[in-house]
């Protein structure tokens, strides 16, 4: 229900936001137009009617699952995003498995061993995912990887494979290749995310008693490490990484621009220079929806880390 409502709301900030901005008449017609031909236009487009009805109108279709028709390309807004989704969730999942890989075991190591100069360099390093703006790393990696080493592609997706009628580059060679580079420029940011909170975690937990008492009973460095401390560490790390999940999607458009990848980033990039309402919302509209779905899922998870929440469920 809370969920319900939060859509709801943010569907009318979103309509009314987009719709007092510009008017994309102006790039759908000739400047040389005559009044009439342009009543025509406002008319087809349903413009000459009050925003509120306007609004009405957009959730009574949107329930049927029609976000709108595109004013540019003629064809259903959501049918225009589906087209393009797989390519960015395929980018944002590689970038997220990239920042899990990578981010959680140096955490643990720095924390493990914080006065060691590896710890010391890890967390410096990580500094650097913070500071360095996306789009300058993206070009220095096309630079170093393609253009001088010549060792990956620099734009594109390479070859697909479809996967239920959805093309998927990570299944060949070739579209790993060309997965590799965005995915990393993409994640930098949040494999220092998950370093940091990975450190911060490991610092608290593994002074507590019963990791003292793990180590009492001679229990193994790695078993204490997997079975007692993880598990711990991981509900922040989790909470984090899903609403970070919906910010990959989200905003992977600087990154999809860098590389050219055919993703939704140039689709609602287009979108906006042109004024095409219908795709900017129904866009908008489904990252609601993703954020929204995301946080239900992180919110299971909790229950299944952290068996005081099913506890406190179960009592309330």
């Amino acid at each position: 229900m809370q969920s319900s409502l939060v859509v709801l709301v943010m569907s009318l900030l979103v309509f009314i936001g987009v719709n007092i901005v510009g008017n994309p008449v102006d790039m759908l017609i000739n400047p040389e137009a005559d009044q009439e031909e342009i009543d025509r236009v406002i008319s087809d487009l349903g413009l000459d009617r009050p925003v509120h009805e306007q609004y009405g109108y957009f959730v009574f279709n949107a329930l049927k699952g029609d976000l709108g028709k595109s004013f540019i390309y003629g064809e259903p807004a959501l049918k225009l995003i589906v087209q393009h989704i797989p390519a960015t969730l395929e980018l944002a999942v590689a970038a997220l498995l990239m920042a899990i890989v990578f981010g959680i075991p140096l955490g643990v190591y720095a924390g493990l061993k914080p006065d060691s100069k590896t710890a010391k360099t890890i967390m410096a390093t990580s500094i650097l995912g913070f500071s360095l703006p996306t789009f300058w790393v993206g070009i220095m990696m096309i630079m170093v990887f393609a253009v001088q080493l010549g060792v990956l592609p620099s734009t594109g997706r390479g070859d697909t494979v479809d996967v239920l009628g959805v093309p998927m580059s990570f299944l060949t060679l070739d579209g790993l290749s060309h997965l590799f580079l965005p995915a990393l420029n993409l994640s930098l940011f949040k494999i220092s995310l998950v370093i940091r909170l990975s450190r911060a975690g490991t610092r608290e937990i593994v002074h507590m008693d019963y990791i003292k008492f793990a180590r009492a009973k001679g229990l193994r460095q790695g078993r204490i490490v997997m079975v007692h401390l993880m598990k711990n560490i991981m509900i922040p790390v989790v909470t984090v990484l899903g609403l970070e999940f919906g910010g990959l999607v989200a905003f992977s458009t600087v990154t999809e621009t860098v590389f050219a990848w055919p993703g939704m980033g140039k689709l609602i990039i287009d979108s906006i220079h042109n004024l095409d309402r219908p795709v900017v919302v129904a866009y908008l509209m489904i990252v609601v929806l993703l954020f929204v779905t995301i946080n239900l899922v992180v919110d299971v998870l909790y229950s299944v880390l952290d068996p005081r929440v099913r506890l406190q469920d179960q009592k309330s």
